[in-house]
């Protein structure tokens, strides 16, 4: 089970805007994705979401832009939960451009687990508690992923 979730991309040319690097929707996209795919590998898919009549929503996004990113560059999209409360979790995102050793963006999302048919905020089960080890704030997840040395 990853701790820290680790997705390859490539920016492809539908990302890419007026300015010639890429538009900060695809940024919010890449981390829903991202998201998805690190729950998916915990054991917690979308459809077992579904299934338990559970699932998130986005309380709020923040995303500091560091450096643009361009056409067909290789990066590596990290994410790892970095708490997670009663009804709600933070979740953390580091984009990294491998080439150059860069931090392109980091960026947070707060999601509030619900009830799927009441729209309503429920308490995190246990059962989904334990599938994510949190990474505390401070920790150098590029170290800790084994993208740099230390």
């Amino acid at each position: 089970m990853p701790r820290i979730y680790i997705q390859p991309l490539t920016v492809t040319g539908d990302v890419i805007d007026v300015q010639r690097h890429v538009n900060n929707l695809a940024y919010l996209r890449w981390m829903q994705d991202v998201a998805i795919q690190h729950s998916s590998a915990q054991g917690w898919s979308m459809e077992r979401y579904v299934s338990s009549g559970t699932g998130w929503v986005v309380r709020s996004h923040f995303i500091e832009y560091l450096r643009p990113a361009f056409l067909d560059e290789q990066l590596s999209l990290l994410t790892w939960v970095g708490d997670l409360r009663r009804q709600s979790s933070r979740r953390r995102y580091l984009f990294w451009r491998p080439a150059d050793q860069q931090v392109l963006a980091k960026a947070e999302t707060v999601w509030v687990f619900v009830d799927l048919k009441r729209g309503k905020p429920v308490p995190i089960p246990d059962e989904l508690r334990t599938a994510f080890e949190l990474v505390p704030e401070g920790e150098d997840v590029l170290q800790t992923a084994g993208l740099v040395s230390g």
